[in-house]
């Protein structure tokens, strides 16, 4: 079976998604993950900062290979949200009231 069949996202292996540095280069795991309604683009991140210089951009197969749990949410319908407290933790679904940005989310105190 190929990549094409196997793959459980509504957007390719190669479109660009949204993550932090501290998910690609400190190994943080993904706990908020936002699909847009607007352009339908993805964001998965660490929940652990709120500055824009900590953004990266990656492949959606990036994403999945660092995280093959992130399955668990690639149904997640455009609007919408799903937050984890750890790795191991169930997936908290949620509809969008106002999209969080990389730079506008709140920091954990």
């Amino acid at each position: 079976m190929g990549i094409a069949e196997m793959w459980p996202f509504d957007q390719s292996p190669e479109t660009a998604a949204i993550t932090t540095r501290q998910v690609i280069e400190e190994g943080l795991p993904v706990l908020v993950v936002v699909h847009y309604e607007d352009d339908h683009g993805w964001t998965f991140t660490c929940g652990t900062t709120a500055e824009s210089d900590d953004g990266r951009v990656v492949s959606m197969r990036e994403v999945l290979v660092r995280d093959p749990s992130l399955r668990a949410v690639a149904d997640l319908p455009p609007g919408w949200c799903a937050r984890r407290e750890s790795v191991s933790g169930e997936w908290m679904r949620s509809v969008l009231d106002d999209p969080p940005e990389l730079n506008d989310r709140e920091t954990p105190e």
